[in-house]
């Protein structure tokens, strides 16, 4: 902090998230649920979110079983419906929202000349619209709160050429897009919104790709890595938290080093 007259605020105050309360979609595994468990141990009451229940629930529970609150709906992101669902039930469980984090997504992948409008319209029902209606759902509620923050969970691949991953790259940048136009509409309600942009984690959609292209994802970056998911929570942390309170409309890249120009 700068200036004289500024206090030297607690390090450990300024990631204090008790009181507060946050969504998280995609929220029942991978960097999601990583999230979920830092949020919750950060004081915040947590809504974890995904399409199967059981999912959602187990992870409820290993937050509750650790001494946090969490709350299980299980939400289809792609379903403005059970968006609409997934915010009245934590504001009548918890009393509010104060997080959203965006971090569903669906990792479908046409390579040009293969795209099909059933997968467009799959593909960016998840990874744009889901994120965008989710935070107008619950904005009431984000500017009631005073200190709102949204965290959308994007991706590396906004900045490199993606072969044969167009739908998905292009619903992230359309996130990009979304979350600086946010930030801007959206600060004069004190609501900060930001983007993390992953690289290559440890996740069941890496794993998916296989044991060759997990391997070239390994050696791509200059950490010669794929990251833990848990290696995400300290940069949602800094953007849901007092500690980013002067942080909006920024695009963060968590990646190993992979998108340095």
């Amino acid at each position: 902090m700068s200036g004289d007259t500024n206090e030297v605020r607690d390090a450990n105050a300024m990631f204090d998230l008790s009181g507060r309360v946050a969504i998280v979609t995609g929220g029942s595994r991978g960097i999601g649920r990583a999230i979920a468990h830092a949020y919750a141990a950060a004081g915040a009451s947590v809504v974890i979110a995904s399409r199967k229940a059981d999912a959602c629930e187990a992870v409820a529970k290993e937050i509750t079983d650790a001494g946090g609150r969490a709350l299980a709906v299980a939400t289809h992101c792609g379903e403005l419906e059970q968006l609409a669902v997934l915010v009245d039930t934590t504001v009548a469980h918890f009393g509010g929202i104060d997080i959203v984090v965006n971090n569903a997504a669906n990792e479908l992948a046409q390579p040009l000349g293969a795209i099909t409008p059933q997968a467009w319209d799959k593909s960016f029902s998840v990874n744009l619209r889901g994120p965008v209606f989710l935070v107008q759902y619950a904005l009431p509620h984000l500017i009631a709160s005073g200190r709102g923050s949204v965290v959308n969970v994007v991706s590396a691949a906004v900045f490199t050429r993606a072969e044969g991953k167009g739908l998905y790259a292009a619903g992230k940048a359309g996130l990009v897009a979304f979350t600086r136009t946010m930030a801007g509409e959206l600060a004069e309600h004190g609501i900060r919104v930001n983007a993390m942009a992953p690289g290559a984690v440890e996740t069941d959609m890496v794993r998916k790709t296989g044991p060759e292209t997990m391997a070239r994802m390994r050696g791509a970056a200059p950490l010669n890595r794929i990251a833990a998911p848990e290696e995400m929570t300290g940069l949602a942390l800094l953007l849901a938290s007092d500690a980013g309170s002067f942080m909006t409309g920024q695009i963060v890249s968590i990646d190993g080093g992979l998108t340095v120009h």
